[in-house]
């Protein structure tokens, strides 16, 4: 069952996308799609939008997006653990080009270091996206407008950028956020799942991983992620993750995801599902929930924030 759900680095790419997973391109998917496109200096990508709303996101690398004759800068970042970076949100039905610049120059620093290499040579970009009714207005959201949250505490600390969560940017039916987890700590944690519509508790929705690992020494890192459900509903994952691996949760618990000992751990989560209210409800397994309790008696990780400092902190 592992082998469905875990897609390794290179074996979803298709056409000029070195990441496609879609529900016209995977058995059973419905709600939730994620393409990642890369290009070298001044390189162009045009697509049409269709029936579903998306982020541009640069994971590396910035560049320009022209979306029905509107013309958005995107000045992207080092890498995905030098902080938020600045995203466009195109509706559906929309012609789209999107073009990397020269690249950004990289200035690490020592939580930076193991991020992607220099893109001097190009840009590389996420698309999640998600098939809707509504056509909403396009629109940037710079950097330092990403709400940044330090979630958890002790080893379970995690920093979360909400660029796309359902309480901070209007969408009809994508929600999306990303997630840095310190090397050795765990995040996703506790298991939670949500893939039953309970208002006001839990709601429906399908959720994509897809991760990149920092560098050590002697070449790329590793990390690990765990899916799994009841026997009415059965799914087993345990995914050794690299850089570029996606995870698919469909149903059931999720978590935790562990960025092993030496190897910060980053994850782009898209989400969307069929509720009639967009919204990002979970439920905590019942046996692992109580870990929540022994955040008040530990400290934040005082690695974290990476990247530039939260609201709190300013």
């Amino acid at each position: 069952m592992s082998e469905r759900w875990h897609w390794p680095a290179g074996s979803a790419g298709r056409g000029p996308y070195a990441t496609e997973l879609t529900p016209s391109t995977v058995d059973g998917w419905r709600w939730t799609s994620l393409r990642v496109v890369e290009l070298g200096p001044g390189e162009t990508h045009a697509f049409d939008s269709g029936d579903e709303e998306l982020f541009v996101l640069p994971l590396s690398g910035g560049g320009t997006v022209v979306a029905d004759g509107e013309r958005f800068e995107l000045a992207g970042r080092p890498n995905v653990f030098s902080g938020p970076t600045d995203t466009v949100y195109v509706p559906r039905d929309a012609s789209v080009t999107v073009t990397a610049a020269g690249g950004v120059a990289e200035v690490r620093t020592s939580a930076e270091a193991q991020g992607a290499a220099n893109d001097a040579d190009g840009a590389r970009f996420a698309l999640p996206a998600a098939p809707c009714s509504a056509r909403l207005a396009a629109r940037y959201l710079p950097a330092d407008a990403v709400a940044v949250e330090i979630r958890g505490a002790g080893q379970a600390t995690r920093q979360v950028h909400n660029f796309g969560s359902a309480d901070t940017f209007e969408a009809d039916r994508l929600i999306a956020v990303e997630v840095v987890t310190p090397a050795g700590n765990w995040s996703s944690y506790p298991p939670h799942k949500h893939d039953v519509d309970e208002p006001g508790q839990e709601s429906e929705l399908e959720e994509i991983y897809y991760f990149e690992v920092g560098d050590g020494p002697n070449g790329p890192g590793i990390g690990y992620h765990r899916v799994y459900g009841t026997p009415a509903r059965p799914i087993d994952v345990i995914a050794e993750v690299r850089t570029g691996d996606v995870v698919l949760v469909p149903h059931g618990w999720h978590g935790p995801s562990m960025a092993a000992p030496g190897y910060h751990l980053y994850y782009l989560n898209v989400m969307a599902g069929p509720g009639a209210i967009r919204e990002w409800l979970i439920s905590d397994d019942p046996a692992h929930a109580w870990v929540r309790e022994e955040w008040a008696s530990l400290e934040p990780d005082p690695r974290l924030p990476m990247g530039r400092i939260t609201e709190d902190e300013r």
